[in-house]
C-alpha cells in the first residue's frame, strides 16, 4: 500500500501532525510505504524520524517550477497512492491530491473541495459554526479514518549529532564558561511568528522579562529565539536587557531548524508567542509559557506536560486576525511582565528543570492558565 500524507505548510501544524505520522508507521510498519508532501525546507526539520518512507518537495510559491502544483502533481501520478491524507484544509491541497491521482483522498470538507474528496470528513459544528480544532486532533482523525487506531497526540520530533555540535558551540560563544545547565538553566524567549503582527508580545516586555527573571535567579542565561527573518527585533530585545546573561540567535550565520531543534530541547523553560517554537519545545517535553493573544487556544492543543497557556478574557478575542482589527492590541498589550514572570517562574519549579531548588524560586508564583480583565 502506497500511502501519500499532504502536510501543512506552517511550522507548528507539521510538527502537530507528527502523532499522525507515528500512529501510520506504527500501525501499518512495512505493509505501507508512507511519503510526504512537504516544502523542502521542512525536511531537516523531520531528520531523525522514521516515519516517512520518502518525501516530495511541494511549495506553491517555490521560484524552482519542479516544486509547484503542476510538476508535483505529475511526479504524483507517476508513483500513485492508494491513499492521500490531506492534512491542510485548503482547496489547493485537495486539489494536488485529486491531479496526482490519489485512489482515495481523505481530508475535511471544508472551503469548497468536497467534490474533489473521495472520502470527505464532515468538521465538528456547533450550530453553523465549525469547532475549532488542533491540528494534532485534526490530523489523526484523518488516519483513524482509513483505520489508523488513535495515538496519544504527544508531538515528537529528534535532534542529530551535528545539531548538538552546532548547538554546544553557540551557547559557549553566547555564554562563554557557561555552556551546560550546570552553569544556571537555560532561559529561551521567542516573540517571532510569521502568522503576523496580533501574536507577538512586544521586544521591550521580553526584555523587561529577561530582566526579572535574572533578579530572581541570577545563574540564569537568557536566549533570545529568532528566524531569519526576525533578527533585528531579536538584536533590540538584548539591547533593551542590556545584561551580559541575555543573548540571542540573531548574530549566527544560519539559522537551521536543527539548531532551533537543540536548543528548545535543553531549556528548562520556553516563554513564547503561540508560534511553530512553541511545538517544537512540546516535541522535546520543554516546559513552556505560551502567551496567547488573538489565537484560539484550542488551535494549537497537543498532549504537553507543564504547559502554562496565558491569555486575557477580553470580548474581542480570540479575534485570529494577523493584525488586531481595533489597532489597541489589548490581548498581548495588558499581559504584564510579573504575571507571565511568576508564571514561569511557578513553571521552573514545577518542572524540576531548573536544576535549582524548588524553595529558591518560591516568591508567590501561582500560574495563572487564564488570566481574568481587570
Amino acid at each position: 500500500m502506497h500511502i501519500v500524507v499532504i502536510l501543512p505548510r506552517w511550522v507548528g501544524d507539521l510538527v502537530m501532525a507528527t502523532p499522525m505520522l507515528r500512529a501510520i508507521k506504527s500501525h501499518y510498519g512495512s505493509d505501507a510505504r508512507v511519503t510526504g508532501v512537504l516544502k523542502p525546507m521542512f525536511a531537516e526539520l523531520l531528520e531523525g524520524t522514521s516515519w516517512l518512507d520518502s518525501m516530495v518537495f511541494y511549495d506553491r510559491r517555490s521560484r524552482d517550477p519542479s516544486r509547484r502544483f503542476f510538476a508535483v502533481a505529475k511526479k504524483l501520478r507517476s508513483d500513485r497512492a492508494d491513499i492521500a491524507l490531506i492534512v491542510p484544509n485548503s482547496l489547493s491541497t485537495a486539489a494536488l491530491a485529486f491531479a496526482g491521482g490519489a485512489r482515495r483522498r481523505v481530508g475535511f470538507a471544508r472551503h469548497w473541495r468536497r467534490l474533489l474528496l473521495t472520502d470527505p470528513l464532515a468538521p465538528l459544528r456547533k450550530g453553523l459554526r465549525v469547532e475549532p480544532t488542533s491540528t494534532a486532533a485534526h490530523a489523526m482523525d484523518l488516519a483513524a479514518h482509513i483505520g489508523v487506531p488513535r495515538h496519544p497526540l504527544q508531538l515528537q520530533l529528534a535532534t542529530s549529532s551535528s545539531d548538538e555540535a552546532l548547538a554546544d558551540h553557540v551557547l559557549t560563544r553566547l555564554f562563554p564558561g557557561r555552556p551546560s545547565d550546570a552553569a544556571g538553566p537555560l532561559v529561551v524567549c521567542n516573540d517571532n511568528g510569521a502568522f503576523g503582527a496580533s501574536k507577538a508580545w512586544g521586544g521591550e516586555k521580553m526584555a523587561q522579562l529577561s530582566r526579572f527573571l535574572l533578579q530572581r535567579i541570577p545563574t540564569a542565561r537568557v536566549l533570545v529565539h529568532c528566524g531569519p527573518g526576525d533578527r533585528d527585533e531579536a538584536r533590540e530585545t538584548v539591547r533593551l536587557a542590556d545584561h551580559s546573561s541575555v543573548q540571542s540567535l540573531a548574530d549566527e550565520p544560519t539559522l537551521p531548524f536543527g539548531l532551533s531543534k537543540a536548543v528548545l530541547q535543553r531549556a528548562a523553560v520556553l516563554v513564547t508567542s503561540d508560534s511553530g517554537p512553541r511545538h517544537i519545545a512540546a516535541a522535546f517535553q520543554t516546559p513552556t509559557v505560551v502567551l496567547l493573544g488573538s489565537m484560539d487556544p484550542r488551535l494549537s492543543r497537543s498532549d504537553q506536560p507543564h504547559l502554562v497557556e496565558m491569555r486575557l478574557n477580553l470580548a474581542c478575542s480570540p479575534c485570529g486576525q494577523r493584525e488586531c482589527p481595533l489597532v489597541h492590541h489589548d490581548c498581548m498589550r495588558l499581559l504584564s511582565v510579573e504575571d507571565v514572570g511568576r508564571a514561569t517562574l511557578s513553571l521552573l519549579a514545577g518542572s524540576g528543570r531548573a536544576g535549582i531548588a524548588p524553595e529558591t524560586l518560591s516568591m508567590n508564583c501561582r500560574a495563572e492558565h487564564s488570566l481574568e480583565n481587570h
